[in-house]
């Protein structure tokens, strides 16, 4: 007899429909949904609506995931960077770039900072925009226009 799925991937019970509500049944492909739940952040009471089954359900069924909350991100992280690796050491240039990044992160993370510092090149250039825009601010005073838009910004006139 086929197995008859729903929309969603999720197995149809034989007596679904009928009476009494069906047993859950804790299967390994749940378990890796309740720890990618956690990873994520998700509640008990979201994670228990993902499975379409009770909180009190979750927690009987699903301690040892539950259990292990806080490092169920540290595992995904974990994990996600492995294949990156293994991607990187099979020469996929895309997977070298996203693990650059990857590492910059966790050195951010590992020191502390929540982004990368400011670089110490504080003489870089302006563009023009920014150059037009300084010269309006700051007037040459030696021509006469100039002392006119001095005086209009309320600097006086010289002596």
């Amino acid at each position: 007899m086929d197995e008859i799925f729903d929309l969603f991937g999720d197995p149809v019970r034989a007596n679904f429909g009928g009476r009494g509500r069906p047993a859950h049944l804790r299967t390994q492909e749940n378990r890796n949904k309740v720890s990618m739940l956690l990873a994520l952040g998700w509640s008990n009471a979201r994670i228990a609506n993902a499975l379409r089954i009770s909180e009190p359900t979750l927690t009987k069924h699903y301690f040892q995931e539950l259990a292990f909350r806080a490092e169920q991100r540290d595992r995904m992280d974990a994990s996600l960077s492995m294949h990156l690796w293994k991607q990187v050491e099979g020469g996929n240039v895309a997977a070298m770039k996203e693990f650059r990044k990857l590492v910059e992160k966790n050195d951010l993370m590992l020191y502390g900072q929540a982004m990368p510092p400011a670089s110490k090149d504080s003489d870089q250039k302006l563009g023009k925009k920014q150059q037009a825009q300084l010269a309006a601010q700051n007037p040459d005073r030696a021509s006469t226009l100039g002392e006119l838009i001095a005086h209009r910004q309320g600097e006086g006139l010289p002596n």
